[in-house]
Parts: structure tokens; sequence; C-alpha cells
């Protein structure tokens, strides 16, 4: 997916434009709850790369964007589909939970 000037789209163009819900993994390098969860979001995203897309959002580099959807604490996992919010999750969930809530929270 790239805009007419042929670079990558924003994030806000991403989870607003997307055909496809997109799996939002705020987090940064130093949180050790983050890197707990950080193989179960990966195993999801490769077991559902055809159902949704995967974002990581590294909290201290874009910390307007955190901001902008109040990440007060990480990991935080968002599920978005075409700009609204389906799912909001904080904490580090192991993956079964996190697929549960993520399978409950995609459009049918």
């Amino acid at each position: 997916m790239e805009n007419e000037k042929g670079l990558p789209p924003s994030f806000n163009d991403l989870i607003g434009e997307s055909d496809k819900p997109v799996l939002v993994d705020f987090y940064a390098d130093w949180c050790g709850p983050c890197k707990m969860v950080s193989p179960a979001i990966q195993r999801l995203a490769a077991e559902n790369k055809d159902r949704f897309v995967t974002v990581k959002i590294n909290t201290d580099k874009k910390q307007a964007l955190a901001s902008q959807y109040n990440i007060t604490g990480i990991p935080t996992i968002m599920l978005f589909h075409k700009g609204r919010v389906l799912m909001r999750l904080s904490g580090a969930h192991p993956y079964e939970s996190l697929k549960s809530r993520i399978e409950k929270a995609l459009p049918r």
C-alpha cells in the first residue's frame, strides 16, 4: 500500500484506509513486558497475515502518535479497522488470551 507519491502510508492513512484490520503493538525497547509479549504478537502476525496487518510502534520514537492514542502504559495492543478502534488491551497477555481477544474483535 503506497500513496500517490510512491511512499509508504502514514500510520493514520494505514489504519484509516487499509482493507484489512490493523493490529498495532505500542512498545518500547526497554520494556520487559513488551519483550515478553513480542513472540505472541509475531506468532499471531504470521498466522493471520491474510486477515490483518501488524505493525509495531516504538512509543519512545513516536511520542506524538502515542499521545494521540492516549498510550499511558505499554505494551498496549490495539486493533483498528477503517479508522475505528475495535480492540484495546494493555499489559503482557499470553498468546491464547491475545488470540481470543483479537478473534472476538475482528470484523466478520
